[in-house]
C-alpha cells in the first residue's frame, strides 16, 4: 500500500503465527532482495480497550519507530475495508490514533496531541523548541516537534534548492537529537500552503511523510506563518492538516492506494 508515493510492506500477524527477526525485516523492506518498500508495517492483535489492532511499525533498517502518519491511514482503510466499517482505532506505541474513511477515498487520522517541550522531542539541552540552534549548509534555526517521533522543521525560501539528501543525513544525527531527527525542508507556497521534502530517519528521502505533514503544520503555526488549516505540498502530493485548537490535537487527511497483495516465499519469512 501507499500514501501519495510513501510505501508500506503490511503484515497480517493478528493471528500470531509468525515472527520477524532484523534480518528478515531488511530483507523484506530492500528494493532489490525482497519486496522494497518505505516502512514495515506488521497488525498484531490490540492490547489496549478500544483498539482494533496494534500496528508495529519497523525501518528499511529493521528498527522500530514510535510513529507513521500514511501508514496508519493505510492499514486504517485495509481494516476498513475488511469490516465495512468507516472509522477504526489503531494502537501503536505512540498510543492509540482514531482513523475515519471520508467521501473521494479520502482517509483522516488523529495522530494526538503536537508535543512541544525539549524534553518531549527531545533534545539534548534545555533549549526553545520554537527556535532551535542547529545548523548544516543552508539550513538553520529549526522548528521541534515531536509527534511520536522526532521531528526539525527548517523553513527556507525554496525548498527545492535545497540538497536534502546531503544535509538531511547530516541533521538526522546532529548531537542536538539524542534519538535523532526526521528532517524536513519547508517553503512558503501560498496561503496557508506550503512545499515540503523529507528526510526520514532511519529510511532517507521519501516522497511523503504524514508525521512530517503534521510537524510542519504545527510548526507554520507557531511561527506566525499560518492559521491552524493548512495544505502540505509533498513530492507524492497534498496531505491537509489541522491543529485543533480544542484539544490540541493534530488530523492529517489524504488519499490511500492498495497495490496487491502477496505471500511470502518461506525462504524469506516462515511461519
Amino acid at each position: 500500500m501507499h500514501g501519495l508515493g510513501n510505501d508500506f510492506v503490511v503484515l497480517d500477524n493478528r493471528d500470531g503465527s509468525f515472527s520477524l527477526n532484523l534480518e528478515q525485516a531488511r530483507t523484506i523492506a530492500d528494493r532489490r532482495l525482497g519486496v522494497g518498500c518505505d516502512q514495515l508495517l506488521i497488525m498484531k492483535p490490540a492490547t489496549s480497550e478500544g483498539a482494533d489492532v496494534f500496528m508495529e511499525i519497523r525501518n528499511t533498517d529493521g528498527s522500530e519507530a514510535e510513529a507513521c502518519g500514511n501508514g496508519t491511514r493505510c492499514v486504517a482503510a485495509h481494516l476498513m475495508d475488511e469490516s465495512g466499517n468507516d472509522a477504526i482505532n489503531i494502537q501503536t506505541v505512540a498510543g492509540i490514533l482514531p482513523a475515519v474513511r471520508h467521501t473521494a477515498g479520502m482517509v483522516s487520522v488523529d495522530m494526538g496531541p503536537a508535543n512541544l517541550g525539549w524534553s518531549d522531542i527531545p533534545l539534548a539541552s534545555k533549549v526553545d523548541t520554537l527556535n532551535v540552534d542547529v545548523t548544516a549548509g543552508p539550513l538553520s534555526d529549526a522548528v521541534a516537534v515531536n509527534m511520536g517521533n522526532p521531528h526539525a522543521v527548517f523553513f527556507v525560501d525554496d525548498a527545492e534548492a535545497v540538497d536534502v539528501d546531503k544535509w538531511g543525513a547530516e541533521l538526522e544525527h546532529d548531537p542536538m537529537f539524542p534519538e535523532r531527527a526526521n528532517i524536513e525542508v519547508v517553503s512558503a507556497i501560498g496561503p496557508d500552503r506550503f512545499r515540503m521534502r523529507v528526510w526520514e530517519r532511519s529510511v532517507g528521502i521519501t516522497r511523503a511523510c504524514g508525521s512530517g505533514a503534521c510537524a510542519v503544520g504545527v510548526a507554520a503555526h507557531r511561527r506566525g506563518m499560518a492559521g491552524r488549516k493548512t495544505e502540505i505540498v509533498l513530492d507524492g502530493g497534498s496531505l491537509f492538516i489541522e491543529w485543533r485548537e480544542s484539544d490540541g490535537h493534530v488530523l492529517m487527511a489524504g488519499p490511500t492506494a492498495r497495490v496487491y497483495d502477496g505471500v511470502f516465499d518461506s525462504s524469506v519469512i516462515s511461519v
